[in-house]
């Protein structure tokens, strides 16, 4: 409709409100200012404005204000400059203004923050006055106008005005600690807290409507904390930590001191510290675009600083692009990235290193994917309300509804007030706080319109309203299935590296059991953990919905027995030992002093530490169990019996993450599946999931088409022709654990092959690790004996296999392998028992030898070489304080019986190593290939902390550098434990393929029968051959029906040395061999006339070079081996 022009200035301002006084004289408005100008003490002139405000609230009302001139009269008295008595009338009657007038006539606040604009910048002006009564009247003033705005006005109204006020270059250092006080004050009144409904709703519009803001807030609060005057730059840090509290950002939140001081003290080091906390951060709650105008003045400065360190750069550009994912509607983000955008673009055309410009190659993809969008709807948002939209709507209404009345200076004044209104309507349409949208215009309409046509007008535009928001985003409709609902919470989730979830929904009913799938490092443990630990944004908290997160760790407390470990948490203080050791006996742990809870948890094996950790989840009482891999470590009974109590217990929710596709088929009726960032749900256990989506096969077939690993071939083992050739064995070994008084394995006797695939398979507890442990040299037997080929290299991951990575969290994946290797030896072997000097090793060493050449007793100081000889090798021996001339080769046998089998293990393992890195250059080009064959994306191998990382990414970090030597023989002690289902198919096939042996422990079923046709029974200590059987080749996904075997791989693989073996006990071929393992050297073939000729020229020219050496040197060998000469 179009504005309308009011008439002019009557004698008389008419009025329109019913009952109202007449409007009183000038003469009397006169008198008044007169009084309030020139009263006597402060308490008088205060009396004397509110007697003017209650005079023009029951007459004229905010019309006054103008009509009578009283706005023009107070500015006058307040720049008068010599007279400070109406300079503090005049702040007087600003604050009586400002107390009274905008809670019974909301225009008034149009007319003080709007129309007279100067007006807060006058007050704030009056706080630098001399004299200190002034001062006081000034903040009185303020104060009475902040306390007095509703939510929307101060955003509105009174920020943009304060905003403005601290620009000027002119303004005095008092005002602008005024000012920052003011804005810190907003926030600060956003806070959430405990009062009434209404109040706290009002907050959340205010802390919404100031956090939309902060882009244009912060840098001029960041300019103030830079002031020389020290007063404004101390207000000004105080202001942006108040400011900092409107981002409710559980995840930023821990980093923010850090932030504050990198803008307080924008120095090189702080910026770094900052931007390494920000990419090392895990995201849980939606980033929103306060926390993009805290984040992007850094992000900026970091991208622009030609000092920059290009790991900064990347760090950089890393978190610009996840917050660019991150928040919930694109068109948020484009605010800030223009300002980031140029920085990313000069890190993808002038960064040295090529990681870095590809990082920034696909940030700007994303940035510019973001900025693209439609100016009004970005891709899945809905568009947002604007101001005009409002003012087209009010219009329209207004002139149904009666038009306005046409008084004096009305037109003015609705010329100001109708954006001013629409802007705030605005804001609470998009928030979705359509109830507040009638007390945002008919207060502001009742003084122009006749009484009652306002209500309608603002009934009108709230029902426009309400029904656009059900257009957009339709009537709630609540699932109603009968069936209780505990949590229904919307959330985003990740972490600094890459984005996880993203505003997705998860909603649990009670008793139900639900599983979640999705690929390796999807989220699955981090969204376990974030509900655990009260972190996940819309989750009930505890004393509402209590969780409890059931995970095998009792690393700590290891000395304590079970009833004891149990008995000593604190969240079980109330319960009786009676009722702990009847939970605990329900899951396995037999009662007395002879039973299992009185076996100290340090002995436990991975099995029975997650029954404890069951118990203690059953002891909680919990209303939702998070179960983290719950099959790991357990056998088949015992898995079982975890199906039958989660299915038997109808009145607790399971939310299950495992990679065992038979136990979720078991147990699950619900799956939430990983989806484009989103968890989608689907009815029914897993068999119903992948008949719904096909492609989800792999969660049945062992395919590599998702992960492909890639192993390292094994090279040649010196003097070992044929597979079957056994390269490691143990006879009659038996160990017994300290403290223990029954042996953890007894008699046990096998062997192996390069062409060995053996699975070994018993109940918890039976000696699988330990087994394992003896034949990697991890622990030494009692009794018995373990040999194995000299050159022999093993990879070995452990039951527990984060135990490899724990005490390097720090560092990323390639730095961990380059200090694993650092010196050509795998450090992981020195602390093996074999490798580690005992007291009595200590001894050894020190004890001289005499070798019978005359010589004397010399003392041993290390190994330094090593040659074959005859059927083994001989060692090249240096003494202590003897010049290397006097060096002396000694056989092994010799060293052997002398007792020094740790130094020729040593040594041993230095040569293979070296072998077999011998192709191997340690730089992290290589190394980030390597990962990369290991299914491990070279992004998170190069610049992730291990800490970051998910389980089952560490276990790829653990089998990578179990890989990079190049093993002839890979142990694994549960593989399949934190592996998802793409990365199981890749391992399975990687290591159908690979050439040299594996010996495995699993109780994955499906693992085993698909790549082992040799089991070795383990029970009770025992180990029982169990022969071999047929290896299930359909398991895998590229198998042809019908064939016995899957690839040409298995079918050259032939049984391994103990297979072949006849009799009870495993490997009995080994009982009859010599004493040590021997190799037959490479067969001779018959020398011509002529080449032993050229051998005795040879002979003799070493024998006279020798005759000429000092005294000592040993005589040259003639041969490889002088035995056959």
């Amino acid at each position: 409709m179009p504005h309308h022009e009011s008439p002019p200035m009557a004698p008389a301002i008419m009025v329109n409100k019913s009952g109202s006084a007449p409007p009183p004289t000038t003469d009397e408005i006169s008198s008044i200012l007169t009084a309030i100008f020139t009263a006597k003490t402060s308490h008088e002139s205060v009396q004397a404005a509110y007697g003017l405000s209650t005079l023009l609230q029951n007459s004229v009302g905010f019309r006054g204000l103008k009509g009578y001139g009283i706005i023009d009269e107070i500015k006058k008295a307040a720049t008068d400059k010599k007279n400070p008595v109406r300079r503090e009338g005049a702040m007087n009657a600003l604050g009586a203004l400002f107390e009274r007038f905008p809670r019974e006539h909301r225009l008034a606040e149009v007319v003080f923050l709007l129309q007279e604009e100067g007006l807060v910048a006058l007050t704030l002006d009056s706080l630098a006055d001399k004299a200190a009564p002034v001062r006081e009247s000034a903040k009185y003033a303020i104060d009475a106008l902040f306390d007095n705005l509703g939510a929307e006005a101060k955003i509105f109204g009174l920020l943009p005005s304060v905003v403005k006020y601290l620009g000027k270059k002119s303004g005095k250092w008092q005002g602008s600690v005024g000012g920052f006080e003011l804005i810190g004050r907003m926030a600060d009144k956003a806070k959430i807290g405990m009062e009434s409904i209404e109040i706290e709703k009002e907050k959340d519009v205010l802390r919404e409507a100031m956090g939309k803001k902060l882009e244009g807030l912060i840098p001029v609060v960041e300019g103030g904390m830079h002031d020389l005057k020290n007063d404004v730059a101390k207000q000004a840090v105080k202001t942006m930590n108040s400011l900092t509290t409107l981002l409710q950002n559980d995840d930023v939140a821990p980093r923010i001191p850090l932030l504050i001081k990198s803008m307080e003290n924008p120095s090189t080091q702080n910026q770094q510290k900052a931007i390494h906390a920000l990419s090392q951060t895990t995201f849980v709650a939606i980033v929103t675009s306060p926390v993009l105008a805290l984040l992007t003045p850094l992000l900026e400065r970091s991208l622009n600083s030609p000092s920059t360190a290009q790991e900064v750069t990347r760090q950089t550009v890393v978190v610009v692009e996840n917050l660019t994912k991150l928040v919930h509607d694109p068109i948020e983000a484009r605010a800030f990235l223009p300002k980031l955008q140029p920085g990313v673009k000069a890190a993808k055309e002038r960064s040295s290193l090529p990681e870095v410009r590809e990082i920034a190659s696909r940030a700007l993809d994303v940035i510019e994917k973001a900025m693209a969008l439609k100016e009004d709807v970005a891709h899945g948002a809905v568009s947002r309300t604007l101001g005009p939209d409002v003012e087209k709507v009010l219009e329209k209404q207004i002139g149904v509804n009666g038009n306005l009345l046409n008084f004096p200076g009305d037109a003015e004044v609705w010329i100001v007030a109708k954006p001013y209104i629409s802007e705030m309507v605005s804001e609470v349409v998009n928030q979705r706080a359509l109830e507040r949208i009638p007390q945002l215009i008919a207060p502001y309409l009742e003084p122009l319109m006749n009484p009652g046509d306002a209500t309608k007008v603002a009934e009108a535009v709230h029902l426009f309203y309400v029904e656009e928001d059900h257009r957009k985003f339709g009537q709630p409709v609540k699932e109603d299935d009968g069936e209780v609902e505990i949590v229904n919470a919307t959330f985003s989730l990740g972490y600094g590296g890459m984005l996880l979830l993203s505003h997705t929904n998860l909603r649990l009913l009670k008793g139900h059991r639900y599983g979640l799938c999705g690929r390796n490092g999807a989220g699955k443990s981090t969204l376990m953990r974030s509900i655990a630990s009260g972190k996940l944004e819309g989750f009930p908290p505890q004393d509402e919905v209590r969780t409890c997160f059931v995970e095998h760790n009792q690393g700590e407390d290891a000395d304590l027995t079970i009833l004891e470990y149990i008995s000593n948490d604190p969240r079980f203080a109330d319960e009786t030992k009676e009722r702990i050791s009847e939970v605990l006996e329900e899951v396995g742990f037999t009662a007395g002093p002879e039973g299992r809870q009185s076996h100290k948890v340090g002995s436990l094996s991975g099995g029975w530490k997650m029954k404890l950790a069951l118990a203690r989840a059953m002891l909680m009482r919990a209303d939702v169990l998070l179960l983290d891999e719950p099959t790991n470590h357990l056998d088949v009974a015992n898995v079982a019996w975890l199906a039958q109590y989660l299915k038997k217990n109808t009145e607790i929710t399971s939310l299950i993450v495992s990679h065992d596709s038979g136990f979720l088929d078991e147990v699950c009726t619900d799956i939430y599946h990983y989806e484009q960032k989103k968890l989608v749900c689907y009815k029914g256990n897993l068999a119903a999931f992948v008949k719904q989506k096909p492609e989800a096969k792999s969660y049945y077939t062992l395919s590599s088409s998702q992960v492909q690993f890639k192993f390292p071939p094994p090279g040649i083992l010196t003097g070992v022709k044929s597979n079957t050739r056994s390269i490691l064995r143990m006879t009659n070994c038996t160990y017994t654990y300290p403290g223990s008084s029954k042996p953890s394995l007894y008699d046990a006797s096998c062997s192996l092959s390069l062409s060995s695939r053996v699975a070994i398979i018993g109940a918890n507890g039976a000696g699988k690790s330990t087994l394992i442990k003896i034949l990697t040299g991890e622990v030494i037997p009692q009794q018995g004996k373990v040999e194995k080929h000299p050159n022999l290299r093993i990879g070995y991951i452990k039951q527990h296999a984060l135990e490899h990575v724990e005490m390097h969290m720090e560092k990323t994946p390639n730095q961990y392998l380059q200090w694993r290797y650092a010196n050509g030896d795998d450090r992981e072997v020195f602390m093996k028992q074999t490798r580690i000097l005992t007291e009595e090793d200590k001894i050894q060493m020190e004890t001289p030898i005499d070798l019978g050449d005359g010589k004397g007793p010399r003392k041993i100081e290390a190994l330094i070489g090593r040659q074959k000889y005859k059927k083994s090798f001989q060692y090249e021996v240096k003494w202590q304080h003897m010049l290397p001339k006097f060096n002396t080769m000694i056989s092994r046998e010799t060293l052997l019986e002398r007792g020094f089998q740790k130094l020729v293990q040593e040594f041993d393992d230095h040569e293979s190593s070296r072998e077999g890195l011998g192709y191997r250059v340690l730089e992290p080009k290589v190394i980030s290939k390597h990962f990369e064959d290991l299914g491990m994306d070279p992004e998170i191998a190069n610049h992730n902390e291990i800490s970051g990382l998910s389980g089952g990414q560490k276990v790829k970090v653990v089998l990578a550098g179990a890989m990079w030597n190049n093993p002839h023989l890979l142990v694994l002690d549960e593989p399949t434990n934190f592996l998802d289902r793409d990365s199981l198919g890749g391992l399975a096939v990687a290591i159908r393929d690979y050439k040299g042996g594996v010996i495995m422990i699993s109780h994955n079923e499906e693992f085993v029968g698909a790549l082992c046709p040799e089991q070795w029974h383990v029970e009770a200590g025992r180990v029982i051959h169990k022969g071999h059987l047929a290896v299930q080749n359909d398991r895998f996904e590229d198998s042809v029906p019908g064939s016995s075997v899957a690839s040409s791989a298995m079918s050259s693989m032939a049984p391994s040395a103990a297979a072949s073996a006849a009799g009870t006990p495993v490997m009995s071929e080994t009982e009859g061999k010599a004493d040590d393992m021997k190799f037959k050297a490479k067969k001779k073939k018959k020398m011509t006339r002529a080449q032993l000729k050229e051998r005795e020229v040879r002979r003799r020219l070493r024998h006279i070079e020798w005759l000429n050496s000092p005294k000592g040197t040993p005589h040259p060998k003639d041969t490889d081996d002088e035995a056959d000469d």
